[in-house]
């Protein structure tokens, strides 16, 4: 039985840096430290753990942000799972948890970033919550430690998660960015490929951006991931 709670306490917080070590392998310099929890957990921000008894196997922590014109928004910085714990719904209840709180005090919009060619992650994100993307970060935390992001550029999508509001499937794709489902094989095996592949994908994802065309939808093949991108009015 695996339970959530909101994280508050310090012993909590030293939990869940742990748990970054564990499951990304970052060194000290790259991990989100104690007094940041702290720090997010008194100016409104979302710390949620997954325990199995007393131990916790998922986190999440998320930020307050603002926006042009004072509009509040939540950042979800970092959400991690025990990989004997992953593909069992974790991510998915943290991920509604934090949609109940965000609607209980009226928070519109949370954002996070992912890495494009993590296809499972895509899904997730764009099939499963939802999420909407239509901005693309050119390796926006350079390149880190972790044996997950294999030695690549960490270039991001941007999610939005309208959480008020269900995005509704735009009648006509007007693009699609797709990514070999290969992927992951291919930056431990051929780093070289799978920068080709990153840099492709960058490519064709800024360019449907500049037309205001945004990720709308993702459909997986035994041979590839693929975003589907539309037209989306702004909000």
């Amino acid at each position: 039985m695996i339970e959530i709670r909101r994280l508050s306490e310090l012993a909590q917080f030293t939990e869940a840096v742990q748990l970054q070590q564990d499951i990304w392998g970052f060194t000290d310099r790259e991990l989100l430290p104690v007094r940041l929890f702290s720090v997010a957990s008194k100016i409104g921000g979302h710390l949620f753990g997954a325990y199995d008894g007393n131990r916790m196997v998922a986190f999440l922590v998320a930020i307050p942000g603002l926006k042009e014109g004072a509009k509040g928004y939540l950042h979800s910085h970092m959400m991690g799972v025990l990989p004997d714990y992953q593909d069992h719904g974790l991510g998915r209840t943290l991920k509604l948890a934090q949609k109940r709180d965000a609607l209980q005090r009226g928070i519109p919009l949370v954002e996070w970033t992912f890495d494009p060619l993590e296809l499972k992650n895509a899904y997730f994100n764009i099939e499963k919550l939802g999420a909407i993307m239509r901005r693309y970060l050119f390796n926006n935390y350079g390149t880190t430690t972790s044996h997950l992001h294999g030695g690549l550029p960490t270039d991001r999508l941007v999610a939005e998660w309208w959480v008020a509001e269900p995005r509704s499937i735009a009648p006509e794709i007007a693009a699609r960015v797709p990514i070999p489902a290969n992927i992951a094989d291919l930056r431990t095996q051929d780093p070289p490929a799978a920068r080709e592949i990153q840099l492709r994908a960058s490519e064709q994802f800024t360019e449907h951006f500049r037309k205001e065309l945004a990720v709308v939808g993702f459909e997986r093949s035994a041979d590839e991931g693929t975003y589907l991108l539309a037209p989306w009015h702004s909000k």
